[in-house]
């Protein structure tokens, strides 16, 4: 730790990120934070889990907690246990971002506003707020959110430009406790280099596959190796039935080779090495049968 991590000054503390999905709390995560941890995706509720990212600065260290965006329309068993995940995070988090898009509030965002506890500091952050092209609408829109709480503060932000963020993170920093770091310094994630491969394997499927691959798709890591510098892993991606098998591979194994290779990048980027990524593709009921599937080389 640094002399500063060390001060009887220095704050840290547990920040949720909250709201309906697709709504840009993983983009956030990832802003703030400055490394890609938490996927995002066109396709709402891409994230099934609870991330943590780490900031630390001279005078504080932030653990943000990106969270699945609340459920609002259906109650199965999926849905509850990703709300359950929520509700979760909230208990422990010293802040809460409420995350809303600028500009639109509507009954999701309501019924997310209305599970968040009252004894937790909450900021509303008003995301893509560049895509506000009349800026002087913002005001009574953050005034018409604003009625329905008492928020801590109200921050105008866009994740994906950098706008703002320096501010949001210093209204953060006012209600972060006076506590010593728990994270080294170096920290962006608690999660292993091992999910987080398998996460950004689900990202790109989603991104390049599109909504008609189901939810129930997932990726596993079936071997991760590392040798010195370079990281060989090997990756499962189990689809229902062999019709969503063929749209993940694509026309002569194409659009497998675009996943693999954009997954590959990310990684390499994120670990800061060269990656010799193999991924296949095969049907659930035929998983264990290594026979199965399609290898696609990310690394050349």
């Amino acid at each position: 730790m640094t002399e500063s991590a060390s001060s009887p000054d220095f704050r840290c503390g547990y920040i949720a990120i909250v709201g309906r999905p697709n709504v840009g709390k993983s983009t956030l995560m990832n802003a703030l934070i400055g490394a890609k941890v938490s996927i995002t995706s066109r396709k709402a509720q891409t994230t099934r889990h609870r991330i943590t990212g780490i900031q630390t600065t001279e005078d504080a260290q932030f653990v943000y907690v990106d969270t699945p965006g609340f459920q609002t329309r259906h109650s199965n068993a999926l849905n509850k246990t990703l709300n359950r995940t929520v509700t979760n995070t909230l208990t422990a988090a010293d802040v809460i971002l409420f995350i809303v898009e600028a500009g639109t509030y509507g009954p999701a965002d309501k019924q997310v506003l209305e599970l968040l506890p009252a004894d937790v500091p909450c900021i509303l952050v008003l995301n893509k707020s560049d895509r506000v092209k009349d800026r002087a609408v913002l005001m009574p829109f953050a005034q018409q959110v604003a009625a329905e709480r008492d928020f801590a503060a109200i921050v105008p932000v866009s994740a994906k430009q950098r706008f703002q963020l320096d501010v949001l993170e210093g209204e953060i920093k006012k209600h972060l406790p006076a506590e010593q770091p728990i994270f080294d310094e170096d920290d962006i994630t608690d999660r292993s280099e091992k999910f987080l491969a398998s996460e950004i394997v689900r990202e790109k499927v989603f991104r390049f596959v599109g909504d008609e691959l189901p939810y129930t798709s997932t990726v596993v890591i079936e071997k991760f190796e590392q040798e010195g510098n370079l990281r060989r892993i090997f990756v499962a991606i189990l689809v229902e039935r062999d019709g969503h098998k063929s749209m993940v591979i694509g026309q002569k194994g194409m659009k497998l080779k675009e996943i693999s290779t954009q997954s590959r990048l990310d990684m390499e980027k994120l670990f800061g090495g060269p990656v010799y990524l193999e991924i296949w593709v095969k049907v659930k009921s035929g998983w264990a049968d290594n026979e199965a599937g399609l290898r696609a080389y990310g690394y050349e």
